[in-house]
């Protein structure tokens, strides 16, 4: 069994509709969560557990949209965790993803934090919460 090391969140936008940031570059990364796990009292085998959520509102047009979680704080540093959800003309309502990811065995320094971004590959999606982002660490 586990042991809880710490949890963090980061909370962007608590409600839906309560935020309008709209993706204004094609295929680049933008910051939608970030947090850093204190690893003081870590033991053997440590994992992060990782979710999270990401609201945006489409423009009409076959779209993907790719969620990606990096061990760090920039686009270029290990990536944990990515997928991409591709939406149809037929979307109208704001869609929301969700996510859940793990990193095991991390290489522990005294905080790991880990970034979380959104990408469109069409211009027109507008994040419209509600966003949040959360991990725990935990090891034997």
């Amino acid at each position: 069994m586990g042991t809880y090391v710490d949890g963090r969140t980061s909370q962007n936008a608590s409600t839906a509709n309560s935020i309008a940031i709209p993706i204004l570059l094609i295929n680049t990364p933008q910051l939608f969560g970030q947090i850093g796990l204190i690893t003081a009292g870590v033991g053997a085998n440590p994992r992060v557990l990782l979710k999270g959520t990401v609201s945006v509102q489409l423009p009409l047009a076959l779209i993907g949209i790719t969620v990606t979680i990096v061990r760090g704080t920039v686009p270029s540093d290990p990536v944990v965790y990515s997928a991409t959800s591709t939406f149809s003309l037929s979307v109208l309502a704001p869609q929301v993803i969700t996510f859940s990811a793990d990193d095991f065995l991390p290489a522990i320094t005294p905080q790991l934090t880990y970034t979380a971004f959104i990408s469109s590959n069409l211009l027109g999606t507008v994040r419209v919460g509600p966003e949040s982002f959360d991990g725990i660490l935990v090891s034997d």
